[in-house]
This record gives C-alpha cells, structure tokens and sequence, in this order.
C-alpha cells in the first residue's frame, strides 16, 4: 500500500471513531437519561482514550492526538453525564 492510500485511511478511520459517539452525546444531552449507561465502560473508555493521546505525543502523531481528543471530548461528555445524572435516574 503506498503512503497516501495510509494517509487516507488513517483520516478515515480517525473521524469515524472521533465522531462515534456523538449521536450518544446528544441524545444523552437532549434525554438526560443515562439509566441503561456503563459507568464503568465509559470510564474506562475515557481513560484509555487518554492513554492513546498520551501515546500520539510520544510518538509525534497528529492524527492520533486529533482524533482520540475529539473521540474524548464525546465520550467524557456522556460520562460526565452519567456522574451528574445518575442518581436521579
């Protein structure tokens, strides 16, 4: 595979797991229902995601640092959902 055909799937890959979450995110904003939510997946989710940004630094890799921040943006939108909402679900 040349470099580009990487490039181009790197950036494809990148924005589907960035903006995976984002239909859960608004939906979870919107309902403010977190009921049927992991805490524990979220949180481990979140943190492995951070790990990934961590690692996109040590390596020096853009696109693993843009994509997994976006990607945490959402996820840790939801989780911080689930702390606030959950005792009134």
């Amino acid at each position: 595979m040349n470099n580009i055909a990487g490039e181009i799937i790197g950036y494809v890959a990148g924005i589907c797991t960035a903006v995976c979450f984002l239909p859960q995110s608004v939906k979870t904003i919107v309902s403010k229902n977190v009921r049927d939510l992991s805490f524990w997946s979220y949180l481990l989710y979140c943190l492995g995601i951070f790990l990934w940004i961590v690692y996109g630094f040590y390596i020096g890799s853009v696109q693993m640092i843009v994509f997994n921040a976006v990607s945490l943006v959402f996820a840790g939108i939801i989780f911080v959902m689930i702390v606030r909402y959950r005792s009134r679900s």
